[in-house]
């Protein structure tokens, strides 16, 4: 029997909510079958599985926020019985091989991490893993973080999530000794050592954000997140004595049933409801909605954001528009929207001012440099079903306008069907934002961290403009861009926003030079 832990998802993510099992106990499975669809703070995700056989127990339930590295399902050969014996958990580093008989003195990596131990003196290379050997049977598919080499079998069997599935049977296999689950959103660190670290600091209520490493160049390391647990540990005491004293009296006349509000997982029941109101429904935050929030958060907490915002008449860039569109109904081919025009300009006003596709990043010294990059990964900000999500277009400068219209339709697409990568969804250096879509006139963005800037445009209307000296109605729509000022300032802002509605009150001259 071998049980497959929850792989590497990349993008320093440690875990992932289960949404949906792809296969049942009891069911025959073959290499590379999608087992499971998982959540991450990413997107939603489907898992395959590097074993064949038969699925002995499938390790956590729908709903349940699974770690990195534990079981997720354990798969036996054809006829062979039982599951959930103490051989699912001496199995379970089968993904990574850790239990393959190696030596005290040659502990992996993310072995000498979770034992808190160090390799011995004249150790270099760990020794082959159980997992090499099964390469042959592997189909060289890759799940971000790992894959599987050539596969001997051309089927490929796949269930869709039905009403005749069986729910998952019971919680993950994991030891006894080890510490719950945190369905908390972790604390992203720019440099983490292992996930391992990010779990042990999550456990103990530590935000790493707060820590000093004594890695290279600033990186955490366990031992780190060990002396900040052991320099809490002095007021634990008497947290102990006030926390105890309290239920002592509860304690001793039994448990007590769960409150309607109580969550699943045995957690305290949440605070009454205000006024008398009666709780309907507690939704739990999902990976990516927890994503979202840490973003922003983080980004109100440590960005010093101004706003400039200017009007500008959108008249001449919808006449073009529709020119453009008119000439591509003739041609068979696609006029670009609104929102690449605006992206093209975007791009234009970036190159000549810089600033605003850069980073802050702290040194190893303490210190925090501009960086600045050759190109612009331009993101976009996108509503989907799972909520708002910011696909970025790599080196977004060198792509025409119409160019531009066919990446933001295809990111768009995937991101809304679920099936963006992560990759695609990070890398980013400034952001366009089209908020008019949800009929707003304007608003005050928030930058997406660790950016500097964002861009953002309301909706269009019909308003009184003057033109040569007489009033006219036309388009006229608020242009807003928020900037980090610690890495310039207003005149910077002021001028790229200046260049940007320019370009949209007279496209025909801006394109001719772009």
């Amino acid at each position: 029997m071998t049980t497959f832990n929850l792989p590497d998802l990349g993008e320093g993510l440690t875990e992932a909510t289960l949404l949906s099992w792809l296969v049942a106990e009891g069911e025959t499975i073959v290499v590379d079958q999608p087992i499971a669809e998982v959540e991450t703070a990413k997107s939603a995700i489907e898992v395959p599985t590097p074993y064949a056989g038969v699925v002995t127990k499938l390790h956590g339930a729908v709903g349940e926020t699974l770690i990195v590295d534990e079981p997720l399902i354990s798969v036996g050969a054809e006829g062979e019985a039982g599951s959930g014996s103490a051989a699912d958990d001496s199995a379970g580093a089968g993904a990574d091989g850790a239990s393959n008989g190696s030596s005290a003195g040659a502990l992996s990596y993310r072995e000498e991490e979770r034992a808190g131990t160090m390799p011995a003196t004249g150790a270099v290379t760990a020794p082959e893993s159980a997992a090499d050997s099964a390469e042959d049977e592997g189909s060289g598919n890759v799940l971000i973080g790992y894959g599987t080499s050539t596969s001997k079998s051309s089927g490929r069997r796949r269930r869709r999530n039905g009403a005749s599935r069986p729910a998952a049977a019971g919680g993950a296999a994991s030891p006894a000794s080890d510490a719950p689950a945190v369905t908390a959103p972790a604390q992203k660190a720019p440099r983490v050592s292992s996930p391992l670290v990010r779990r042990l600091a999550r456990e103990h209520a530590l935000t790493l954000g707060e820590l000093t490493g004594t890695g290279p160049e600033g990186m955490i390391l366990r031992a780190d997140v060990l002396a900040a647990i052991d320099s809490s540990a002095q007021a634990a005491p008497a947290s102990a004595e006030a926390v105890s004293s309290a239920p002592a009296s509860a304690s001793a006349s039994g448990p007590t049933p769960p409150s309607a509000g109580s969550s699943k997982t045995g957690a305290p029941a949440a605070a009454p409801a205000p006024g008398g109101l009666e709780v309907r429904e507690r939704v739990p935050m999902s990976g990516m909605r927890k994503a979202v929030a840490t973003t922003l958060t983080r980004s109100r907490r440590e960005i010093p954001e101004a706003t400039v915002w200017q009007d500008v008449d959108m008249t001449e860039v919808l006449a073009l528009r529709s020119r453009l569109k008119a000439q591509a109904a003739k041609d068979g081919t696609t006029a670009p929207s609104l929102l690449a025009l605006l992206s093209r300009f975007v791009l234009a006003g970036l190159s000549r001012y810089p600033d605003l596709a850069t980073r802050l990043e702290d040194t190893a010294d303490g210190a925090q440099e501009i960086v600045h990059y050759d190109g612009v990964n331009l993101g976009f900000a996108a509503q989907t079903p799972a909520g708002l999500v910011v696909p970025v277009i790599r080196h977004a400068e060198r792509l025409s306008a119409r160019a531009l219209h066919g990446e933001i339709s295809r990111l768009v697409g995937e991101a809304r069907e679920g099936k963006i990568s992560g990759k695609e969804l990070t890398g980013g250096t400034f952001t366009v934002n089209n908020y008019g879509v949800f009929g707003s006139d304007g608003a005050t963005p928030i930058i997406n961290h660790p950016e500097v800037g964002i861009l953002g445009i309301g909706r269009i209307l019909d308003r009184a403009w003057a033109v040569n000296g007489e009033l006219a109605v036309r388009k006229v729509a608020t242009l807003t861009i928020a900037f980090d000022h610690r890495v310039c300032d207003g005149g910077t802002a002021g001028g790229f926003l200046n260049f940007v509605a320019t370009c949209l009150e007279d496209p025909s001259s801006a394109l001719a030079d772009l």
